[in-house]
């Protein structure tokens, strides 16, 4: 009998929704790029020419997907991890983590997820689910935090920590390549896989003001292996330092990357376009790229 397959655990669930909440009692939620992320929803979902009868918002921090489905309208169900808001709203709310899904097979044709999915320890996972609570020909749409988001912080807490303590400790979480989330959509089953990536740049007076908007999103810290003492303050004061350096334009703003990753794909169903079979074609790519006579 083979043993499970054992997933590394990579986030603190009661970090995550410690930050969850601070965010939300601060006077102004940063919500910019989530606010970002469900205008782009909007938009592509606008150019997809069929009505779907029973939706999923899955893990979305705020319910501001939620209120934009149900402009269209879709019967909504919304999974809402410890320590975020429900809202209220013509949906349907369930509290819990996003590790395993409490849905039925085949019960939703639209699932969407904004900006949560990069704060699960098994990705893999949550999209053979969703993959399994969708209907056929579903459609599966989500946005996440991703490539070289905050590269910028990465790098200058890494030199800074390296030159005043002489090591490093883990301070901001893996991201997801654009290319690994394509294969992620094959592997858990969706056809016509697509992804692309939504780059960001946001100016700031300085680190500080940085970090305190990743506080007004509750994008702090959430890793298991951080460390548990107080940062140091010229270990701080040294990577602002090395952050205005290397990341300033000239007139004295950092810059800070936010990569927003989309990836989609479907259920496959027989109404969908299936790629050619190996041999079928009927002119050489050699013959394809002889240059035309004149």
């Amino acid at each position: 009998m083979a043993s499970a397959v054992s997933i590394p655990r990579l986030f603190d669930p009661y970090a995550l929704a410690l930050h969850a909440g601070r965010a939300l009692r601060m006077d102004k939620p940063a919500d910019f790029l989530l606010r970002r992320a469900v205008t782009d929803l909007d938009d592509r979902l606008a150019v997809v020419m069929r009505d779907f009868d029973a939706g999923l918002d899955l893990g979305t921090p705020l319910p501001l997907a939620a209120e934009m489905l149900a402009q269209k309208p879709v019967p909504l169900t919304r999974l809402v991890p410890p320590g975020l808001p429900a809202g209220d709203g013509p949906w349907t709310n369930i509290e819990s983590p996003l590790d395993i899904l409490p849905l039925a097979p085949e019960s939703v044709s639209l699932a969407v997820s904004l900006l949560a999915l990069q704060s699960v320890d098994d990705l893999p996972g949550i999209l053979i689910q969703t993959r399994r609570a969708l209907k056929p020909d579903g459609l599966f749409i989500a946005c996440l935090l991703g490539g070289e988001t905050l590269t910028e912080l990465r790098q200058s807490f890494l030199e800074a920590e390296i030159a005043v303590e002489g090591g490093a400790s883990p301070r901001v979480a893996p991201f997801a390549d654009l290319r690994d989330c394509g294969s992620l959509l094959q592997r858990a089953g969706f056809a016509l896989p697509v992804t692309d990536v939504d780059r960001v740049i946001v100016r700031y007076a300085d680190m500080f003001a940085l970090m305190h908007d990743l506080r007004a999103m509750g994008a702090t810290n959430p890793l298991l292996e951080r460390r548990r003492s107080c940062l140091r303050r010229d270990t701080l004061m040294k990577a602002a330092q090395i952050y205005t350096e290397r990341f300033s334009d000239p007139d004295g703003r950092i810059r800070a990357t936010f990569d927003l990753v989309w990836m989609s794909g479907w259920v496959p169903h027989e109404s969908q376009q299936k790629p050619l079979k190996p041999g079928s074609a009927k002119m050489s790519l050699a013959e394809a790229l002889k240059p035309k006579e004149k």
